[in-house]
């Protein structure tokens, strides 16, 4: 997928998240929302990072985005179409992450390495506030991690992670 998709993509989820919280934003209000710009920064990282002479551009954009939006993206850390960070401020993600399509991250979101190993993120994931993914685990399809979270072991499709550690929550009727 070029580039120009990957950011219509990531456009287009975001106007579906403000959506579903009861607001229809225009164009102008998605460019100018809180991690719009880090999620562009990012993929432009990622489009000059795949040649070898892009490297040097990639890291200065990389650098620009910890200075602009407080966050630090991995140079080959790799998320599919639908990428939203909602508030980039406080955001750490390794270079070996990948996630799968229409993956949110809010602020003070860490996803790091342990040993080598990095977390791989489904399709689909919602991750709260403050939560805290670590080592080589991998998060199944339509997860939600709840804020402050802290996952340190893999989880199936269709799951709530809660607490410290974290642990599967199911509703009781």
């Amino acid at each position: 997928m070029n580039i120009f998709r990957l950011i219509q993509s990531d456009f287009q989820r975001k106007r579906e998240i403000f959506r579903e919280d009861g607001a229809n934003p225009g164009a102008l209000r998605l460019v100018l929302t809180d991690g719009t710009s880090a999620s562009i920064l990012y993929r432009l990282m990622k489009l000059f990072s795949r040649h070898f002479l892009g490297y040097p551009v990639a890291f200065f954009l990389q650098w620009l985005n910890r200075l602009i939006n407080g966050c630090v993206i991995g140079v080959k850390a790799s998320f599919g179409p639908g990428f939203v960070i909602m508030h980039p401020v406080g955001v750490v993600i390794n270079s070996k992450v990948s996630g799968g399509r229409n993956v949110t991250i809010e602020s003070g979101v860490v996803i790091g390495d342990e040993k080598g190993r990095s977390p791989t993120l489904g399709n689909h994931i919602f991750i709260g506030s403050g939560a805290k993914i670590i080592g080589g685990l991998v998060i199944g399809d339509n997860v939600k991690i709840g804020a402050n979270a802290v996952v340190t072991k893999s989880c199936g499709p269709d799951t709530t992670m809660l607490g410290i550690p974290a642990k599967a929550y199911s509703q009781r009727s």
